[in-house]
């Protein structure tokens, strides 16, 4: 039975139950286990604290000048719907409409609907971001939380002694992501890039900064034998590392 119990709470249906992406029979399996067993519960309570800091550090504020559009929209869309109402009304008890009033409110009507059209479409492109947002803050909670993740600790050559850095590993979920909570001052001309190498491919993973906490963390591609690098680039990135100036690098 403890065996059994151990397998689930390896698994991420905790996680994916948290999260609202487990399917229906997924979900039934959690709410089995919670109901059973003690140990579920407790881990599933644990979790839920952590992934509700989490989210709290998280946190994506919608950008103020698409709110406010969306508001002005709106206020818009409800001034001339009254302005409508109003004006149809007068034109019906003085028996005044005519073919050019028509065209007039059509061509009104119209201009509102490509404005409203252009608001959605940003509304869209907006949920779009959030959701890959947040798919990328449960992979980083996933891979924090999982058992089966593997901790890498990077220091930078003697180019960047004081650079510190955790790389986390989950090949079973295949997801990586590093933590940069150091980085050694350089001349405002220069700046750090990091890169990984995938397949024989170079990727570009573009300019890093110190992270504010543990949990800020850097997706990095998953491969097999895949190697990240860190090199000194000129302000602003590079579109190809430097290999003179690499100053630390993460096999994995």
């Amino acid at each position: 039975m403890k065996e059994k119990i151990k397998l689930f709470l390896d698994s991420d249906l905790l996680e994916s139950y948290l999260l609202g992406t487990t399917t229906t029979e997924e979900a039934l399996q959690v709410e089995r286990y919670l109901s059973m067993y003690p140990e579920v519960r407790e881990t599933y309570n644990e979790l839920q604290d952590n992934l509700e800091t989490y989210a709290k550090l998280h946190a994506v504020k919608a950008p103020e000048a698409l709110k406010e559009r969306i508001l002005n929209s709106i206020n818009k869309e409800s001034n001339f719907k009254r302005n409508f109402y109003r004006m149809a009304v007068a034109a019906s008890f003085a028996v005044l409409v005519s073919a050019g009033a028509s065209y007039f409110f059509w061509d009104k009507n119209q201009s509102l609907e490509e404005e409203n059209s252009i608001v959605n479409n940003k509304i869209d492109d907006l949920e779009e971001t959030m959701r890959a947002q947040l798919e990328d803050v449960r992979n980083q909670f996933i891979v924090l939380q999982n058992p089966e993740t593997k901790k890498y600790t990077v220091k930078g050559n003697k180019k960047a002694k004081e650079l510190k850095a955790v790389a986390y590993i989950n090949p079973v979920k295949r997801l990586s992501y590093i933590n940069v909570s150091k980085l050694p001052h350089l001349p405002k001309d220069q700046c750090y890039q990091m890169w990984t190498e995938v397949n024989g491919e170079m990727v570009n993973l573009g300019i890093i900064k110190e992270a504010s906490s543990q949990e800020k963390l850097l997706a990095l591609p998953y491969a097999e034998d895949a190697v990240s690098y860190i090199t000194i680039e000129p302000q602003g990135g590079n579109q190809s590392p430097t290999v003179e100036n690499i100053v630390a690098n993460i096999a994995y």
